[in-house]
């Protein structure tokens, strides 16, 4: 979404936050829908539809489409889930990673794709889901592997001269079971706002050279545009690095919960 600029006088207006709180389009069983929702209603077809179409009809020899999906799932497959957990345990959380891997990485994307131009991830309730689902799943994990000391292990770590556990054991639960879902969802979230904002700071400020003031300022719309279509690349590699970050964390978090000494 390109910010305004004022017709009075010319004065450029910057990306505002409230951007990520658009008006409400209609509801749905009560349920109010914007802008961002509609575009992860669509980011979420696509993913549906794009591994649906290269997973119906798999074949020996892969085509291109197939051969591409199949490298996508195998990047979480190999250097995500069996890299840090082993085949087994690899195995058994894999689709919650495929899962969250694309999810991210489609939501993502949205924010530099012409007319959508703003992420899916990009307001609280996305990441700070995938945060919890995280959370979730890294407490289930090492509960399942050992019910008994789980937390024991967690909160009371070995090693550690029993009249310290009084300073340990307070910073053990807030690293573990507070900063871990914290960080996650506001890393993600963060990164998705700063990064729409400079991307509409860029362009509206083209905008803002090249068709409001025109002439000599027309020089620099060029140079914001250069820096827009620099950043849009960059936008890319942020949004994959994202995906690929809160996925691996993720895969880091189940990990620890079932190592041996829980």
């Amino acid at each position: 979404m390109i910010a305004k600029t004022a017709e009075d006088g010319g004065e450029f207006h910057g990306p505002s936050i409230s951007e990520f709180f658009p008006d409400v389009l209609f509801e749905i069983a009560g349920i109010p829908v914007t802008r961002i929702h509609l575009i992860q209603f669509l980011a979420t077809a696509a993913i549906v539809l794009i591994f649906t179409l290269g997973t119906r009809r798999m074949q020996i020899v892969p085509g291109r489409f197939q051969s591409l999906v199949e490298m996508g799932l195998d990047f979480v497959r190999v250097n995500i889930a069996e890299d840090l957990l082993g085949k087994k345990d690899g195995q058994r959380f894999l689709p919650i990673l495929t899962t969250m891997f694309f999810m991210i990485l489609f939501f993502n994307i949205t924010g530099i794709i012409p007319f959508l131009n703003i992420a899916g991830s990009s307001i609280v309730a996305v990441p700070l889901l995938l945060a919890l689902v995280s959370y979730v799943t890294f407490i289930y994990a090492g509960i399942k592997k050992s019910p008994k000391n789980f937390f024991k292990n967690s909160l009371f770590p070995s090693g550690v001269p029993p009249f310290l556990y009084i300073i340990v054991t307070p910073l053990e639960f807030i690293s573990t079971f507070i900063i871990r879902p914290v960080t996650l969802t506001l890393r993600l979230l963060m990164n998705m706002i700063v990064g729409h904002l400079m991307l509409v700071l860029f362009f509206s400020a083209t905008q803002f050279f090249l068709v409001t003031l025109g002439g000599w300022w027309s020089l620099l719309a060029a140079g914001s545009f250069a820096f827009g279509l620099a950043f849009t690349l960059f936008e890319i590699l942020v949004a994959v690095l994202q995906a690929y970050v809160f996925t691996i964390l993720t895969a880091v978090y189940i990990q620890l919960a079932v190592a041996e000494e829980h």
